[in-house]
């Protein structure tokens, strides 16, 4: 089983609003196949607390505008971890020092990554 296009639409808006916010070495899992309740985990890294912060509230109202609920929020306190549950898709942003830490990365590396269409403008010269 993979990701539904839905889903896959948006970790593309989730990671757009998480990039707005200045969130780094986003990546993305299709984790269908592990895990039955989850199609996709989204890992942003913030380099503050306050910048974690913001990009766990960026993504959340780019959600909203889309009509998708946040069914579950842990870590908004402290701002090192924050899980943003919403479904199909589980976003994680990491203060820098907690995702090297955890790395998830190495946990999920058996899953495929689906691809995140960066929003950065291009550099010119």
């Amino acid at each position: 089983m993979t990701a539904a296009a839905r889903t896959r639409e948006l970790v593309q808006i989730a990671a757009a609003a998480a990039e707005s916010k200045g969130a780094e070495d986003l990546l993305s899992f299709d984790v269908s196949e592990p895990l039955p309740l989850v199609d996709v985990f989204l890992l942003a890294t913030g380099s503050s607390e306050r910048n974690v912060a913001a990009i766990a509230d960026a993504v959340e109202e780019a959600m909203l505008e889309q009509g998708v609920k946040r069914l579950r929020r842990e870590g908004r306190q402290e701002s090192r971890w924050v899980l943003l549950d919403f479904g199909d898709l589980v976003v994680h942003v990491f203060h820098e020092q907690e995702r090297v830490f955890y790395g998830l990365e190495r946990l999920w590396k058996d899953c495929p990554i689906v691809p995140i269409e960066s929003t950065a403008p291009a550099a010119t010269e």
